[in-house]
Order: structure tokens, then sequence, then C-alpha cells
């Protein structure tokens, strides 16, 4: 069986040159240097094994997957993402896994030409993958959640709901539900591999009032706008951004989807209005749902009738 060492040494000391790495893999700690007039952004994100992916998700999607989350963090910030540090607890040290959860995790880091600079692994009863993603930006075009402001357009990136159809297809959940083999290969896919939109919250930088990734459901991370910036929203639920996938659904079940499932890492964000044309380059079509009000809470419509939701976002216990 090979040592911790030996494993770093094969699956993760990859050769290469990186922006900022003065010191990486190899010493007790990294050495990284920040570009001049930028500030660190951190984030940290953890993916434990029947938690946050099914048991049986092939380990190039783990990797992809807890690479993902963490540079959709720095994405929701405005960030641009420069290095990773991971650790990772394993029941064995199957090679099989660790080599396609490091192809994985490469494939995903190498397309944003980020760095994994350090970390640790170790042994334990359960699959449990920590990383931290660090970026940096300009101090005063952080994106935070306390901006919105009253009369800005909330609005969302790509399509969501997919993930949760995708976790369902996953489970075997579809009783009732008459999707394609397409369709669920598609919402499957959106599971598994989801996309950060880093060219996005780059773009944002300046426009938007403020920013998050949806990771626990629209309506609940919307929520951590709304509370943050002392504002309520009205959606009108019909604009929602719904794939072909969830559009085959009954509506009450699409809509379930799109507000409360998890995975979805698009960025919901607030804006005047008038920024929307300097999105018009933007690598992902974005969709205004609905508009920030004084009323504080959440006000829901459908079709010009109120709306009641009777399911939660993702609870982590």
């Amino acid at each position: 069986m090979p040592s911790e060492f030996q494993l770093i040494n094969q699956y993760f000391k990859r050769r290469g040159s990186h922006d900022g790495v003065a010191i990486g893999i190899g010493d007790d700690a990294a050495v990284l240097n920040v570009p001049q007039g930028e500030v660190l952004v951190a984030t940290t994100d953890t993916l434990i094994a029947g938690r946050h992916f099914p048991h049986h998700t092939h380990p190039f999607a783990i990797g992809h997957k807890a690479v993902a989350v963490n540079l959709s963090d720095l994405a929701a910030m405005g960030a641009k993402p420069r290095w990773l540090l991971l650790a990772v607890t394993l029941p064995k040290a199957d090679e099989f896994f660790i080599k396609e959860f490091a192809n994985g995790l490469f494939n995903l880091a190498n397309q944003h030409k980020v760095a994994l600079v350090g970390g640790d692994t170790t042994k334990g009863t359960e699959l449990s993958i920590t990383i931290t993603a660090l970026g940096t930006l300009p101090i005063v075009q952080a994106i935070k959640r306390d901006g919105a402001q009253v009369g800005d357009g909330i609005y969302v990136s790509g399509t969501i709901g997919d993930a949760g159809l995708g976790l369902k297809i996953a489970l075997q959940q579809l009783q009732g539900l008459n999707l394609s083999a397409s369709e669920q290969e598609f919402c499957r896919a959106r599971l598994d591999f989801p996309q950060p939109r880093i060219a996005l919250g780059l773009a944002l930088r300046g426009l938007a009032s403020a920013c998050l990734d949806i990771s626990d459901g629209l309506a609940q991370d919307l929520g951590h706008i709304l509370q943050a910036s002392h504002v309520g929203a009205e959606l009108q639920l019909e604009r929602l951004p719904l794939s072909e996938s969830l559009n085959a659904l009954p509506p009450h079940q699409a809509l379930a989807l799109a507000l409360t499932s998890g995975d979805d890492y698009e960025l919901c964000f607030t804006m005047p209005d008038a920024n929307l044309i300097k999105l018009s380059n933007a690598a992902v079509p974005v969709t205004r749902i609905g508009t920030i009000v004084a009323a504080t809470g959440l006000h829901l419509t459908h079709h010009g009738q109120p709306y009641k939701l009777n399911t939660q976002g993702y609870q982590h216990f």
C-alpha cells in the first residue's frame, strides 16, 4: 500500500508554473505572492460521501465538484481564483479512486489556471474532502451580500433546479416522472459537474449590488441577501429560467426544485436594470426574475397569483 507521501507525489504534485506560487507542494506550507493592489479572498467547503454526493458517484466527478463548489464562492465575490489547498480523508488508499479524483480535480483547476499548492491526506472511516480556494481582487470591487437596493432587479444565471432533479435521478426517485434518457443525462451532469461562473463573477464587478451562488436553493440563498441588505423581494415565478427537463415536470414539482433544491451553483445577484446592457457579452445567459422591494421577506407570485412555498432549501443539520 502506498504511503501518504507517495500518493501526494504521484497524483497531486504536478509540474507546471503558476502565477504567484513562490513555494508550492513539498514544504510545510505554501508561499504565495498576492498581486500588487489586490487582496486575498478565501473560502472553504467540505464534501462528505453520502451527504454531499451519492456514494456511487464516479471519483472524477467528485474531484471536479470539490473544486467547482469552491470556485463558485470566489465567483460570487467577483474574485479571480488562483490557488487551492486540499485535505482529503480516505477509508483506504484506493489508487483507482485517487487517480480519477485527482484527474477530475486538475481537469477543472487547469481550465481556470488554478494551482494546487498544498494540503493533507489521511485515513479515516468516511470519505471527506475539504478544499480551501484562494483568489484575489481589488478591495473596492468585492461583491458582498449587503448591497441590494430597493428597485434593483434580481437576476440568476443559467437554469436552476436541474441538479436537484439530477439527485432524484441518482437516487432513483423518479416515480411518476416521465423523463427521456437525454433529459436524465443532462440533469445528472448538472449534479456531478457544476460549472463555476467565474467569467460572469468577474464581469459583475462594479455592476452588481449584491451576489451569492445558489448552493442550498434559490429561495433560501436569496434570503441571505435580503437579510444582509435589510430589504425584501418580489419574485415572478413564471420568469424562472427552467431547462427542458424541468419544464417536462408538473409545474408544482418544477417550481419546488427550482426554488429549494441545492447544488445549482449558478449566481443570483441584484443590480440596477440599467447595468444589464453591460452584461450583453456574458458567457452565460442571465434572467431577471424579480425586484428588490422595501417590505422585508420573500414575496412569490405565479402568473399574478400569490404562491406559497411549502418546502425549504438544503439543510446542513
